[in-house]
């Protein structure tokens, strides 16, 4: 996470793209987090090209494809970014630099459209995204990788080994409200850790990583960017989207994340034992986002406007979530179960 960004030489890639993929074309650098990302324009579409840190390690890469291809083959159905193999049959390129670290090159379809992030859904366009969350998380309930119990610290299930990151936060109604976050966590999820449902789960399903057609009837039109893929506790999948929902509608903070609900309980209901964690989670997700970005912005300079246009009013809209009772918002949840969201 304190890496910089170190971006690899475009020649090069166009090279191996012709050699390796046989598809050459013109090539864009793209804004991204970790991977260093391109559009190449080629004379039979365009494709998403990805190469890796090189502190990300080759296995953790494996494991991101593995879980792309898992779902292209098991539900072809759903609306995942498809991996682009090479006339071989191979799925990545491996780059070996100068002081011999590695990393690797992937090649995968571009999806042109608008990222949900971009528009603004009704509480029915909501569900339809919750639901197709639903069923990728019901379909990765029989996929296996042996990197995917790896440490993540995006992984919410960790979030209570995180106060330290509490002093790169300056503000100090900022720090009052993650210590908050922080104390309810403690006291929900943590003595339940050991009891909760896990499985392999996307990890970032955020409205960045869903594409859609809002003329579509099923409006979603691809779920891309399976880097923080990780085996956790399957509330933690859901409550990703639900924290970057929080506080669209400053006067009902919980009600596009509730709508969202109703759509991937259709597909995969989340144990009635675990309902009531949602809300919790979902803060903590948002209070460890705004937390991170606090850090990184500081520690990778040049990655501080993206990182902070990614965060935006995250910690408004964790005081907004915080004013509603939870209780009020687990009933919430509840009626959506039945009809009345």
């Amino acid at each position: 996470m304190a890496s910089s960004h170190e971006p690899v030489d475009s020649t090069l890639v166009g090279l191996l793209l012709e050699q390796h993929f046989h598809i050459g074309g013109q090539l864009e650098r793209l804004a991204t987090e970790k991977d260093d990302s391109f559009i190449l324009r080629a004379e039979a579409g365009s494709y998403l090209v990805k190469v890796s840190p090189p502190s990300e390690p080759e296995m953790v890469v494996a494991l991101q494809t593995a879980v792309m291809r898992f779902l292209q083959d098991t539900a072809p159905e759903l609306p995942i970014q498809r991996v682009v193999l090479t006339p071989d049959g191979d799925d990545n390129v491996v780059l070996e630099s100068d002081d011999g670290r590695t990393r690797v090159l992937r090649v995968f379809d571009f999806v042109d459209g608008a990222v949900l992030a971009r528009t603004s859904p009704d509480a029915t366009q909501l569900a339809k995204v919750g639901e197709v969350l639903g069923r990728i998380d019901l379909a990765l309930k029989g996929f296996h990788h042996p990197a995917a119990r790896r440490g993540l610290i995006w992984d919410t299930q960790h979030f209570h080994h995180l106060t330290g990151l509490l002093a790169h936060t300056t503000n100090a109604e900022h720090r009052q409200l993650a210590r908050e976050v922080f104390r309810l966590f403690d006291d929900a999820i943590v003595p339940r850790l050991d009891d909760l449902e896990t499985q392999v789960i996307h990890g970032d399903y955020s409205p960045h990583n869903v594409v859609v057609d809002p003329q579509g009837d099923d409006f979603v039109a691809a779920v891309i960017d399976f880097g923080d893929t990780v085996h956790s506790a399957v509330i933690c999948d859901p409550a990703v989207a639900m924290a970057n929902l929080l506080g669209r509608e400053p006067g009902q903070p919980w009600r596009d994340a509730c709508a969202f609900m109703v759509g991937y309980e259709r597909a995969r209901p989340i144990r009635d034992s675990e309902l009531a964690l949602l809300p919790v989670a979902a803060l903590a997700r948002l209070t460890l986002r705004a937390l991170i970005t606090n850090w990184r912005a500081v520690l990778v300079p040049e990655r501080r406007d993206y990182l902070l246009d990614h965060a935006r009013d995250d910690w408004v809209n964790v005081e907004r979530a915080l004013a509603v009772p939870l209780d009020d918002v687990v009933a919430l949840l509840r009626s959506g179960r039945e009809g009345g969201i």
